[in-house]
């Protein structure tokens, strides 16, 4: 990948957060509500928008949830 991805640090637990699933692992299927966003410390990222949350690479997907798709280490 060779834009730029934000960093956005870790999940502060007082702030909204959407659900951060493991890539393999299998989604809950009683999410409370579809958002159209996921949340991450409160600020709003649309679908398809990746973050780095340490080195961890993040992916919105749909339902608004983030799922880890690996790691990236700063070069």
């Amino acid at each position: 990948m060779t834009n730029h991805v934000t960093q956005v640090g870790a999940p502060d637990p007082e702030l909204k957060t959407s659900p951060i699933y493991d890539e393999n692992e299998d989604e809950s299927l009683d999410l409370e509500l579809e958002t159209g966003a996921c949340y991450f410390n409160n600020v709003s990222y649309p679908k398809g928008q990746y973050l780095l949350s340490g080195d961890e690479l993040l992916h919105c997907e749909e339902r608004g949830i983030w799922v880890r798709k690996g790691e990236m280490r700063p070069e």
